[in-house]
């Protein structure tokens, strides 16, 4: 059983919680929101990792994301939920995260805080979370860019990473 704490639009606990069951995020009150970490994971030789989301999951199913992460146990703060997603679905352990940016959905009633991480970890040594993804692979920047262009990116994902995503364009 996975149980969230609810927020409000300032970003303030409630008191109150959530108990996840697939698909039923949307059903959280209106003007409460569940708290997600994603991170972008960036080796020390400039590649990035690209995951693929198993095919039974309620949002997303089969595609390919930048990203791991997913929504924050009761009582858990922003970097708590970061690192153990991390670890999680990659297998990487990590203790310096980037501040990307912090933005809300409303229809999913989530609230987002993502992070880039840079690590030198084996890039053979990924494990992948049974349940959430079933592929991984390194990409470098011209493959993360094509990647982002696709009809296969996550585009909410991309929206939260934009201005990163924007700055890696221009060093083209």
């Amino acid at each position: 059983m996975e149980i969230w704490d609810l927020y409000d639009v300032n970003d303030e606990r409630t008191g109150e919680t959530w108990e996840r069951i697939p698909g039923n995020y949307n059903k959280i009150p209106d003007g409460r929101y569940h708290m997600v970490c994603d991170i972008l994971v960036q080796h020390t030789d400039g590649t990035y990792l690209l995951t693929k989301r198993h095919p039974e999951k309620d949002v997303y199913p089969g595609y390919w994301e930048a990203s791991a992460g997913g929504s924050a146990l009761s009582g858990e703060s922003p970097i708590d939920c970061a690192k153990r997603e991390l670890f999680e679905e990659t297998g990487i352990k990590a203790d310096e995260f980037i501040f990307i940016s912090h933005t809300r959905r409303e229809m999913s009633h989530s609230m987002f805080y993502s992070y880039l991480v840079i690590t030198d970890c084996p890039k053979d040594s990924i494990v992948l979370q049974e349940g959430e993804t079933t592929e991984y692979k390194w990409v470098d920047r011209a493959g993360l860019i094509e990647y982002l262009d696709s009809d296969l990116a996550i585009k909410t994902h991309n929206d939260r990473y934009k201005e990163f995503y924007d700055k890696l364009r221009r060093e083209e």
